[in-house]
């Protein structure tokens, strides 16, 4: 079912909706962001991925300082509306420390 863009929810989340990039080739997980409601129009009209930056406090779009962009291919919306993935062909690594996804770090401890 395809969403208009005016159903997500932001107010749920205080303005903001999680974002979960993810490689549209491999589907592994790439990062998860935030966006408010200009960040997703923007990623709507560049197919690029544009976040919000909670400790920044501004927008952001990835790649802007690496220029390891992403280009978004599709947007799913959860069946709540309140949360997103975005589907992209990065062209580096997405994470800042230079590896290729934010999730290459495991947990130590008791096993899940």
């Amino acid at each position: 079912m395809e969403r208009d863009p005016s159903e997500i929810d932001f107010a749920k989340g205080g303005g903001l909706v999680p974002v979960v990039v993810q490689d549209a080739a491999s589907g592994r997980v790439l990062t998860l962001a935030y966006a408010n409601d200009e960040a997703l129009r923007r990623t709507r009209e560049t197919s690029r991925s544009w976040f919000y930056s909670r400790s920044r406090s501004r927008l952001w779009m990835k790649g802007e300082e690496s220029g390891n962009v992403q280009r978004v291919v599709e947007i799913l919306v959860d069946c709540d509306a309140d949360a997103l993935v975005y589907r992209v062909e990065p062209s580096g690594p997405a994470c800042h420390t230079g590896e290729e996804t934010c999730f290459h770090n495991t947990l130590g401890g008791a096993r899940a």
